[in-house]
């Protein structure tokens, strides 16, 4: 396989070397950090273009000497050599399409998980609330670490939207799939006939870049502080601790209202609004180069109905890979291993095949 598919990471290896010997750059602190960063996380990828660089190197002059007369012996030993340096090569190239693929450059990013209630009214609400217990129960069976980020709870019981944040190694990897529309099917407690209704969640799984990797211009963000509420609208704090963000230039707005402290709800808004912004560049991105990507595998498109949970039948449909499960409860108990599992083989052979 030719180097030049991964030179570019070679070139911007040396770009960075060179930058973070700028006394300009070094002047600048936040953005020596921002370059020293993406420096760290690159090398690994220089080194082991280095490494791939060097076998087709020594390949080559192996069968250039091939092509030579020389005596039986030190033909077979040419031709061993050959042999072990083609099978070091196809590890190097393996090792270096790893660390060229964006998706494994995710894999222990942490995350901003947010829920909102859709179509059904209060019984979308109450299932945006299952879904949030079935992800922090799995995520303390991985042993992640979940932070409440805010939440709008409703008169039913339930959340109209809820943000938490998950950090632990593999996060990314398992929960990156939860993107999309969660369909339910079942008989609301408030049902007297026993019918069934169908209703809705959407989750959108954010990846949390560090303050280095994007910056908001303060004058970009309106900041307004209130008392926070709880459901109906009843106050629950006597002081003017709630934050609510208004980013400007694209109309996002998050509020976050769980601390008692104005300063830990400011400090947690911002978090959400930068994964927000990222993600926003991140699916402009996508959008462009849609005809170059697209597994269906984890798309990221919220519009997408993923999932459908059908309570009388005990049954769960990934339709993305037509996957179905009968273990229903485990699964909304934190169970997510058997879905988890058959959406990393499904993207993996179809990254094959592509």
């Amino acid at each position: 396989m030719s180097l030049d598919k991964f030179r570019k990471f070679k070139d911007r290896f040396l770009e960075l070397e060179k930058l973070l010997a700028d006394p300009a750059i070094i002047a600048d602190q936040a953005q020596y950090q921002k370059l020293a960063k993406e420096y760290s996380s690159i090398t690994p990828t220089a080194n082991a273009f280095d490494d791939y660089a060097g076998c087709l190197s020594q390949i080559e002059d192996l069968k250039k000497m091939l092509q030579e007369k020389h005596d039986a012996d030190f033909e077979e030993l040419a031709k061993s050599e050959l042999k072990e340096m083609e099978l070091k090569s196809l590890a190097c190239l393996e090792r270096l399409q790893y660390l060229t693929n964006p998706q494994n450059q995710e894999a222990d990013k942490d995350l901003i998980v947010e829920i909102r209630a859709g179509t059904g009214g209060g019984e979308a609400s109450l299932f945006a609330a299952d879904l949030y217990r079935m992800y922090t129960k799995y995520a303390d069976k991985k042993g992640w670490k979940v932070e409440a980020m805010g939440s709008h709870e409703s008169e039913a019981g339930g959340f109209k939207e809820v943000v938490f944040s998950v950090s632990g190694k593999g996060a990314a990897k398992y929960l990156k799939w939860e993107s999309g529309t969660h369909r339910v099917q079942r008989v609301p407690t408030t049902e007297a006939s026993g019918r069934i209704h169908t209703s809705a969640a959407t989750v959108a799984v954010l990846f949390e870049p560090e303050e280095v990797d994007i910056e908001i211009n303060p004058n970009d963000v309106r900041i307004d502080v209130f008392r926070s509420s709880g459901p109906g609208g009843q106050s629950v704090n006597t002081t003017d601790s709630a934050v609510r963000l208004t980013h400007i230039p694209t109309g996002m707005v998050v509020v976050c209202q769980d601390e008692r402290s104005q300063l830990k709800n400011k400090a947690k808004a911002f978090r959400v609004l930068r994964a927000r912004l990222m993600d926003k560049m991140k699916q402009d991105s996508l959008d462009k180069a849609s005809q170059d990507r697209k597994l269906k595998i984890g798309s990221g498109d919220r519009s997408e109905k993923i999932r459908t949970y059908n309570f009388p039948d005990r049954r769960i449909t990934d339709h993305r890979i037509g996957f179905t499960t009968y273990q229903l409860a485990n699964v909304m108990d934190g169970d997510l291993d058997e879905m988890t599992e058959a959406l990393l083989k499904a993207e993996y052979e179809e990254s094959l095949a592509q």
